[in-house]
């Protein structure tokens, strides 16, 4: 009878200790975000300038190349879909719409920010993790220095100006490389396909990939800052915060992404 309640009671239990990781996380995640904010307030400005200028540079500079490749390569890959119904249908003019729009929109942010995500987040969680675990964390606290406002805060602050800037930048090449690509490739002109961008594509969907990256930078941002302050377990622990790191931004901005999606129906 008892092995019987015990095998009953085991699902319960997982699943308890399942809601409770996820309760944990999600109290975590908040708790940061206010603690960010709190030490933003003008009153309570208590980071490192230089820092911000050093995290905006390693993760927006050193990234410009490989975002860069990154859009043009999705630039010519939307101009040769949509070609295939551009040609059957003869519509070249709706060409620089077809693609433009799927770049500027929803293609280009959600890219770049799992590119972002994978190389910057990943490697942010990587940096605090270990010095957690090397208990640099504490020093700094032992100190009367504050982690949030000397480790965070300048992290926070340049992943998310750094993956608008790419974005913007992301966007533009992705449409050379979606004009030239068409002229080339497919034979249509480069000027009749930046007409068909200004003409069809709204500055409203601009604007909505624009919001995005700032969702995005965001979201990466405190997502990876999270689980390198709560990384232990020496070496392996950082590599299980990594892992956690990476999947969670990818499921944030998927979500993020959903969420601005249908509230613009």
């Amino acid at each position: 009878m008892h092995r019987l309640a015990s095998k009953i009671e085991r699902p319960f239990a997982i699943l308890g200790e399942k809601a409770m990781k996820w309760a944990d996380i999600t109290g975590g995640l908040f708790l940061l975000i206010w603690q960010i904010f709190w030490n933003l307030l003008p009153w309570n400005w208590d980071f490192d300038g230089p820092e911000i200028w050093r995290n905006m540079y390693r993760v927006g500079v050193q990234s410009f190349p490989i975002v860069v490749v990154t859009a043009v390569l999705v630039g010519a890959i939307m101009v040769i879909q949509s070609g295939l119904y551009i040609e059957q249908y003869q519509a070249h003019g709706l060409l620089g719409w077809g693609a433009g729009y799927a770049i500027l929109r929803e293609v280009g942010p959600i890219l770049i920010g799992l590119m972002f995500s994978g190389r910057v987040g990943a490697n942010n969680t990587a940096e605090l993790g270990t010095m957690k675990v090397t208990d640099q964390i504490d020093a700094l606290r032992a100190l009367a220095i504050d982690p949030v406002a000397y480790l965070v805060v300048p992290r926070f602050l340049s992943m998310i100006v750094m993956m608008f800037l790419l974005v913007v930048v992301g966007n533009f090449t992705a449409l050379i490389g979606g004009a030239v690509t068409s002229q080339f490739l497919l034979g249509v002109d480069m000027m009749l396909f930046y007409q068909s961008v200004v003409t069809y594509v709204l500055l409203d969907d601009l604007w909505h990939g624009l919001i995005k990256s700032v969702m995005f930078g965001f979201a990466i941002a405190v997502i990876s800052c999270y689980f390198g302050l709560a990384t232990r377990g020496g070496a392996v622990g950082v590599g299980r915060a990594v892992n956690a790191s990476v999947v969670g931004s990818a499921i944030a901005i998927f979500a993020i992404d959903y969420v601005m999606a249908f509230g613009s129906l």
